[in-house]
């Protein structure tokens, strides 16, 4: 019964060096695609662990800096903001921008224009950053003039956009106080 869980084509090590790989912090790979204002350092990729499918490493943003406008082809980015405040801003004139802080999730779509500045003028800037494929691309955008005063922007999650505001008054069917003064 065990025999027929094991893989159909295992490999010669039998995953000792080809399974699961750890990637010492201190041995991240800044020999990547870079952006002015931001330092970049690959943990995995194809070159170094074969990964097909993603691309995984660090950014960090000094005080008070910001990276050049930028995009990343035909790839999705996560951002995972470890320490700081990321400010974002996105769209053909960077008119488009939203905040995130520690703990907070990015996401940034094929070919957005987008630049990432840090918000606080006396720390760093530091997040984990993945990719939808093992090779980096950064497509440098040197041309692009910003808007003046970008526009904020909220995300709404659309898996509970209609989710009744349970701090307004909402009509369905029946009648009942919505006040919370109990």
């Amino acid at each position: 019964m065990a025999d027929s869980a094991a893989p159909t084509a295992p490999l010669t090590d039998d995953w000792k060096h080809t399974g699961v790989r750890v990637i010492p912090a201190d041995s991240l790979d800044s020999a990547t695609a870079q952006t002015p204002g931001m330092s970049r350092a690959a943990a995995i990729n194809f070159a170094r662990v074969g990964a097909q499918k993603l691309w995984a490493g660090t950014v960090t943003i000094d005080a008070n800096a910001k990276t050049g406008a930028h995009h990343h082809g035909h790839l999705e980015s996560v951002i995972y903001v470890l320490k700081g405040k990321a400010r974002m801003r996105w769209g053909e004139k960077l008119e488009f921008t939203a905040e995130a802080g520690p703990g907070d999730f990015i996401f940034v779509p094929p070919y957005v224009p987008h630049q990432e500045i840090n918000a606080l003028e006396d720390e760093k800037l530091e997040c984990v950053l993945m990719r939808s494929d093992g090779e980096a691309i950064a497509v440098n955008l040197p041309d692009l003039k910003p808007v003046e005063t970008p526009e904020g922007v909220k995300w709404i999650d659309p898996t509970h956009a209609n989710l009744p505001d349970h701090d307004h008054h909402h009509d369905h069917g029946h009648s009942h106080d919505h006040s919370h003064s109990h």
